[in-house]
């Protein structure tokens, strides 16, 4: 199936379909979001998301939504719940790390499937789940949200996490864990990390509190110490979840988030948006101003 094209001004940047948790990868002068999909009723209050879905645009206005439509149930391990993904490239292979219930062990699991292009066709790449409850997590946590971060050293990291954020190095494959599993001590940490690195800077931003802003803390090490600098985001409308990514294409800085702007929309029902950040002299990020404009139509 080709790529269907959609073009709008103005948040949330999908309209069509209602989006959720942005994870957002640049390749060849291309940005691809990957997105979960709210596929539950309006007035129904549970997550019913059983399948992920790929967008691209070469200037952030126009999407086009590629047929990729990796399900949950892909993993055979899983029984569903298609949550908050990450998506990477390493050498020619293209990494998607995403959240599942696991079919025989409670909890949620962490599972990786692989493909040799953005747009897949995307495969499991262990045949197992990567992370589960019983990998080492401590009691009232979970296994949500995972994200990853290609060092320039080569070293592959990945952060998750709910109620207490996690972290392990992953081995130059990007399917298995190296060394132990480590935590990273983060105020009123609920889920939804995102780790990125800029000019020498390591950057975790997470859902604080509830219902969710986005804090984020900053550090020279990515094993820290960790210097918590306060509210990135604020409460998106409609919503009580929050989960950002963060790139920079064509010499700016993007922040991507989700709401339940849309029409019918609420926390079950939401819709990835899209604003521009900027960073400090320090380093430090300024607080994401949330527009209905969105990017290329406001004057800096």
């Amino acid at each position: 199936m080709p790529a269907t094209n959609t073009s709008f001004t103005g948040n949330p940047i999908i309209r069509h379909t209602f989006t959720a948790d942005p994870t957002v990868l640049v390749h060849n002068e291309t940005v691809y979001l990957y997105t979960g999909h709210d596929e539950a009723p309006p007035g129904t209050h549970q997550y019913i998301m059983n399948k992920w879905l790929c967008f691209s645009s070469q200037n952030l206005r126009d999407w086009s939504e590629h047929p990729v439509n990796l399900k949950a149930t892909d993993f055979k391990w899983a029984k569903g719940d298609a949550y908050a993904s990450k998506v990477i490239q390493r050498g020619n292979k293209f990494y998607w790390y995403v959240a599942v219930t696991h079919a025989t062990i409670e909890g949620k699991a962490i599972g990786v499937a692989v493909s040799d292009a953005p747009t897949g066709p995307f495969r499991d790449a262990i045949g197992a789940a990567l992370i589960t409850t019983k990998t080492g997590i401590l009691p009232g946590t979970d296994n949500f949200d995972p994200t990853v971060l290609l060092d320039d050293n080569g070293q592959a990291y990945i952060f998750w996490g709910k109620n207490k954020c996690y972290y392990a190095k992953l081995r130059d494959t990007m399917i298995e864990l190296e060394g132990a599993i480590k935590t990273v001590k983060l105020p009123d940490f609920m889920e939804g990390a995102h780790i990125h690195k800029k000019n020498d800077w390591y950057y975790l931003s997470y859902g604080y509190q509830s219902p969710e802003k986005v804090a984020y803390a900053m550090s020279r090490s990515i094993d820290g110490p960790w210097q918590f600098k306060g509210i990135l985001n604020e409460l998106a409308g409609n919503c009580e979840t929050n989960r950002p990514a963060i790139i920079d294409f064509k010499g700016r800085s993007y922040f991507f988030y989700h709401n339940g702007g849309l029409k019918d929309g609420s926390s079950q029902r939401r819709s990835v948006c899209l604003d521009y950040l900027y960073y400090n002299k320090d380093g430090s990020m300024r607080r994401v101003v949330m527009t209905s404009e969105g990017v290329g139509t406001l004057e800096d």
